[in-house]
């Protein structure tokens, strides 16, 4: 009971001090929410107060910034009027410079064109003055030292031309009109010109340098030959410099350019009618050694069917003999004669044979061989020549083609029998024209190029011939070892030279005979 009591007092007690607390809490409470609300009442004052301040300072400065922008605007329309009249002013200034400055570039301008045309006016004049100084002292320098080959132009060109366009006829025709040409450019007063005002002392002058320019184109033109075109060009060239260099003294008296190209042109109908005339007498040439050599060949088919008729009429006056012998002969003695009959009869036969082919031959012209030779020695490695012969001995027209015009004797590679053996000759050269030594005249007949391509190309057009391919030159390679002998002193070379001079008197007694 006690217990129960005891805890109801601190039950009691505790809820004496709960309700005390609770008290005391709302008190605490009330007190906080007083001190809250004074605090809230003076914050809200205070936010009122800074809020009036603050629209009070937002008032003062709209003021002052309305009174600094009216300042400012003022300051800005002064500074922009001020801006706009120097903007004017320099303007203004800008304009007049310009149009000073371009006046000043215009007034250039014209003295810089000027001055240019002028210059170039000089330039002209001094550029002639020198061409024709250079052509003089081109003029006198070949004049003093001579023309030699550098004007030696190839004439295998104009004859080209002339051979597509002209006949013989025709160049002899246009040598004519040149040379009137000439003449009605006289007449006409178009030859030469000059300065002088007073007409007397002008066609002097005029006479004085046509005579001379004629006087050296007459010389420069008779001397045209078949080589020396290109030469004789330049020296009419230099003619006309000269004269016309020394026509300067009187009023520049000149010959006119046209003048000189008709002078020319009559150089060149004249080279080019010498060149046929050239070309004339190397056919001839060419045909009266092919007259000689058919001669040569007829004479020797001739020779050959007398010896051949003898040789018959012999044998046969033999055989008869040997018949009469027979007839008279024992049985013992028969056999030897019947021996000797045939041998006679086989000789017989043989020259028969020989009479046929030197009367087929004699009565076909074309039937011939075409040889092909080389002689190191002479032409070097590589050159060729291809030719033909009619001859029955072929090797007689070749030893005679190694006579004292060339120093070493030929070596023969081959000898192609042909029943046209100029027909073959012209295809072989035909085939060959790019490999021509001599590009002038086609009728020399060296090729250049080598022996492996002519057997090739004679082999494919399907003919057969014996070749050899190594060229003997015996004569050529003795010198060369005797020239090394010479040089390396181990050559008796007093009993040569006496040998060879001994051998020279005979030479000269074979010519006289």
């Amino acid at each position: 009971m006690r217990a129960e009591q005891h805890a109801r007092d601190i039950t009691m007690k505790a809820e004496r001090g709960a309700a005390t607390l609770r008290a005391r809490i709302q008190e605490e409470q009330q007190q906080a929410h007083a001190v809250v609300q004074e605090q809230h009442t003076r914050a809200e004052q205070r936010a009122r107060d800074l809020i009036a301040e603050a629209e009070r300072s937002a008032a003062a400065l709209r003021a002052r910034i309305q009174e600094e922008q009216q300042r400012t605007s003022a300051d800005l329309q002064e500074q922009q009027a001020r801006a706009e009249r120097d903007l004017q002013e320099n303007r203004k200034r800008a304009d007049a410079l310009i149009a000073a400055v371009t006046e000043e570039s215009f007034r250039a301008k014209d003295a810089a064109n000027q001055r240019i045309v002028e210059l170039t006016t000089e330039a002209q004049v001094l550029q002639q003055n020198s061409e024709k100084l250079k052509n003089t002292i081109a003029a006198l320098k070949n004049v003093i030292e001579g023309y030699g080959d550098r004007y030696v132009i190839p004439t295998y060109g104009l004859l080209d031309e002339l051979a597509e366009d002209f006949g013989h006829e025709e160049a002899g025709q246009q040598l004519k009109l040149s040379r009137d040409q000439m003449r009605q450019k006289i007449k006409s007063g178009t030859a030469a010109a000059c300065d002088y005002v007073e007409e007397h002392r002008k066609q002097t002058a005029i006479d004085f340098v046509l005579d001379a320019f004629n006087g050296k184109a007459d010389s420069i033109l008779a001397s045209v030959k078949k080589d020396n075109h290109g030469t004789l060009s330049q020296k009419l060239r230099d003619a006309f410099a000269l004269v016309n260099h020394n026509g300067q003294a009187f009023r520049n008296a000149r010959i006119t350019p046209e003048y000189l190209q008709t002078r020319i042109d009559e150089l060149l109908w004249a080279s080019r009618a010498h060149e046929l005339k050239e070309l004339e007498r190397e056919e001839q040439r060419v045909l009266r050694e092919r007259i000689r050599e058919e001669e040569k060949a007829q004479r020797e088919y001739e020779r050959a069917q007398k010896d051949a008729q003898k040789e018959e009429e012999l044998l046969r006056k033999a055989m008869e003999k040997a018949q009469r012998e027979i007839d008279r002969a024992s049985d013992a003695q028969k056999a030897r004669f019947e021996e000797q009959l045939r041998d006679l009869q086989e000789k017989l036969t043989s020259a028969e044979e020989k009479n046929k082919r030197a009367l087929s031959m004699a009565q076909q012209t074309k039937v011939g061989h075409v040889y092909i030779i080389s002689n190191l020695g002479s032409f070097g490695e590589d050159i060729y020549k291809i030719g033909l012969t009619r001859r029955l001995e072929p090797l007689d027209r070749i030893r005679e083609l190694g006579d004292a015009s060339v120093p070493f004797e030929f070596d023969v590679h081959a000898l192609i029998s042909s029943q046209d053996a100029p027909a073959l000759e012209r295809e072989l050269h035909k085939r060959f024209v790019r490999m021509q030594v001599n590009k002038v005249n086609p009728r020399k007949e060296f090729f250049r190029l080598s022996l492996h391509d002519i057997r090739q190309e004679i082999e494919r057009m399907g003919i057969s011939a014996r070749w050899t391919l190594a060229a003997e030159c015996r004569e050529y390679k003795e010198t060369l070892a005797i020239e090394r002998a010479m040089q390396d002193k181990t050559f008796r070379e007093e009993e040569w030279m006496q040998k060879q001079l001994a051998e020279q008197p005979i030479e000269q007694e074979k010519l006289a005979g």
